[in-house]
C-alpha cells in the first residue's frame, strides 16, 4: 500500500492560502503511508514531466487536520517517490484549526 487511504476530495475547511503563504511554510518528510489523498485520480502526463515543478512548488502540500495529514497537492511527486522505492516524501504542511 503506497497511502494510508485513497479519498475523493477535501474533508477540512478551506484554508485560504495563497501559493506565497504555502512558500513561506518549511519542508519536511512525511511518510507516504500516512497520508490521505484528496484526489483519486492522476494526469499521467505529470507524472511522466521531468520538469513537472518548473512553474510549481518544488514539495508537496499537506494539510493536517483532525489527526490525519491530507495531500492536497502533490499526488504525481508522492507517486514518484513510491517508483523509486522511496518511503517519505519532502512536503509543506500547513496545520488547520480543529487538528488533534
Amino acid at each position: 500500500m503506497i497511502f494510508k487511504r485513497v479519498g475523493d476530495g477535501r474533508p477540512y475547511p478551506d484554508h485560504g492560502l495563497s501559493p506565497k503563504q504555502w512558500s513561506g511554510l518549511p519542508p519536511r518528510q512525511v511518510r507516504l503511508d500516512q497520508l490521505v489523498t484528496t484526489k483519486d485520480t492522476l494526469q499521467l502526463a505529470a507524472l511522466l514531466d521531468e520538469d513537472s515543478t518548473f512553474y510549481g512548488d518544488l514539495f508537496a502540500h499537506v494539510v493536517s487536520w483532525r489527526g490525519e495529514l491530507y495531500l492536497e497537492d502533490g499526488l504525481h511527486r508522492a507517486l514518484r517517490a513510491a517508483l523509486q522505492q522511496r518511503s517519505v516524501l519532502h512536503a509543506r504542511v500547513h496545520v488547520v484549526d480543529g487538528s488533534a
